[in-house]
């Protein structure tokens, strides 16, 4: 039996590294180095113990309803068929005259049960400037569209999925008050099919944590 061909769907996560204007960067260090653990085992043998510090919403992660709703479920509330193996759609919408992804844009998919991935390129901009300034999103309506279709998870290759330049985040609200998991900051969504592919983005099982960084990627028949 052929194996299926995976395609990673994540930034990787340095010391260093902006996500989200205002967050703070993750701190990666030894908490033990290889050097200092020789004293603890015979001659030739060694290991390295890393620490890092940083806030759940670096690199590519996944929010769950805890990360808007006080009473929604956390990570550790999460089930595996929300976030693994999940039927995949790619949506690649025409942004040549505008940032927002709106319902017209989804007119005639099936949205039911499925990954919806909104490809719109601007993971090419990661680690830069432009990144975080007029990037696409989903508008309140878009992600109503996705919510009453019965969208499982929502990922996007974007700065954020609603627009940033207010105050307001009607998608997060629309999607994690329907328990629909979001994916942000992805990339490589280029290399996906418009169907066909299984999706995966499992964070760890942390209790009273809304979001955290997650090896998104995708499997290919």
């Amino acid at each position: 039996m052929d194996k299926p061909v995976l395609v990673d769907l994540s930034h990787s996560i340095e010391a260093g590294m902006v996500t989200y204007k205002g967050l703070p960067a993750p701190l990666v260090c030894d908490y033990l180095s290889r050097e200092a653990s020789r004293a603890h085992y015979e001659p030739g043998t060694e290991f390295a113990i890393q620490r890092i510090e940083m806030v759940g919403n670096t690199g590519t992660y996944l929010d769950s309803p805890f990360h808007r709703y006080a009473d929604g479920a956390d990570l550790a509330g999460l089930h595996l068929d929300q976030l693994a193996h999940l039927d995949t759609l790619v949506v690649s919408p025409d942004l040549s005259e505008g940032i927002a992804i709106e319902p017209a844009m989804l007119t005639g998919l099936d949205f039911a049960g499925k990954a919806v991935l909104l490809h719109t390129g601007w993971d090419r901009h990661w680690r830069t400037d432009l990144y975080f300034e007029n990037h696409p999103y989903l508008t309140e309506a878009a992600a109503g569209v996705l919510a009453d279709a019965g969208a499982a998870l929502v990922g996007i290759d974007s700065h954020n999925i609603d627009d940033t330049r207010g105050r307001t985040r009607p998608a997060h609200s629309i999607l994690l008050g329907r328990n629909i998991p979001i994916c942000e900051h992805m990339t490589n969504l280029a290399a996906l099919p418009p169907t066909g592919a299984r999706f995966c983005a499992v964070p760890p099982k942390v209790a009273g944590f809304g979001t955290f960084p997650v090896r998104a990627f995708a499997l290919l028949p």
